[in-house]
């Protein structure tokens, strides 16, 4: 019996699906594989370390990943020849995660398929490709809405003196206030969207809060008005999104969707059910 392997791959962690027909699907997780992070070499280490599927003992057919990172026909390609060179497999993919988030919540029907995790990104979906992207600038010029946006203000609230004693003394004692330490490892550190988008916790341990509210409502905006708002497909099909960002705070989303008149989509923390959905089909 043949087998389809997916995975969903982000900058910290990469979730695997080994689906089998009539079988129960088998999951396992990695680090991230993100070609942006990651050399070649890095990659078949992590794999051999750290996926724990035996080639020889699995009749992996096909390999569909889906991953951040991959914008272009060139990442495509160095995420493939490390599948094949690992599983030797020869019919493999490599997906952007965007795709992924428009397959596991839309399926094949049209909408916009949005990703608010530790970045952020959009698409209008016909139901069979993404039609329309409006672009993602990364988390240092863009990524509205997103963990390391979401972040950025927490460290500005704090550092500006815009907390109110409260909240300024809740911060400072689970963080303390080394701002060298904290912009060391902004600056210096790898992957510093994943230590930017670490302050999101903050924000959940406090909703409620009037500054919290406004933080999370106000990067919202910022991600409609620059984003969702710009696709005029908006108004006539349901607004997806997967991500533990847009999880976390759905209620902030339903709000909005209210205000501008938009129909409310699914939103799943990660798009691995949907995704099997999707490719179970072809077993």
């Amino acid at each position: 019996m043949s087998a389809i392997l997916i995975a969903d791959s982000g900058s910290s962690k990469t979730d695997w699906s080994l689906i089998e027909k009539n079988k129960q699907t088998r999951h396992f997780q990695t680090e991230g594989l993100n070609p942006f992070f990651r050399t070649e070499a890095d990659c078949l280490e992590l794999l051999k370390k750290e996926l724990n599927i035996k080639p020889e003992e699995e009749n992996i057919r096909e390999i569909i990943f889906y991953g951040a990172g991959i914008k272009s026909k060139e990442q495509s390609s160095f995420i493939e020849k490390i599948l094949k060179k690992h599983f030797a497999v020869e019919k493999t993919q490599a997906q952007s995660d965007l795709l992924a988030a428009a397959r596991a919540t839309c399926g094949h029907e049209k909408g916009i398929a949005c990703i608010l995790g530790t970045g952020s990104n959009s698409c209008y979906y016909n139901g069979e490709k993404i039609a329309l992207q409006n672009p993602s600038l990364g988390f240092i010029v863009g990524d509205e809405g997103s963990g390391t946006y979401l972040g950025k203000r927490v460290l500005q609230y704090f550092f500006y003196k815009t907390f109110d004693e409260e909240l300024h003394d809740a911060f400072e004692a689970k963080y303390g206030h080394d701002l060298s330490a904290i912009l060391q490892k902004i600056y210096t550190q790898a992957q510093a969207n994943r230590y930017l988008a670490s302050f999101t916790q903050f924000l959940i341990e406090h909703r409620g809060h009037y500054m919290v509210e406004n933080i999370i409502e106000d990067a919202f905006i910022d991600f409609y008005q620059r984003h969702v708002l710009k696709y005029r497909e908006s108004w006539n099909y349901p607004i997806h999104f997967v991500g533990t960002v847009a999880h976390e705070f759905k209620d902030v989303l339903y709000s909005l969707h209210e205000q501008y008149g938009l129909d409310n989509g699914n939103i799943y923390k990660t798009p691995t059910d949907g995704l099997i959905a999707y490719h179970q089909v072809d077993l």
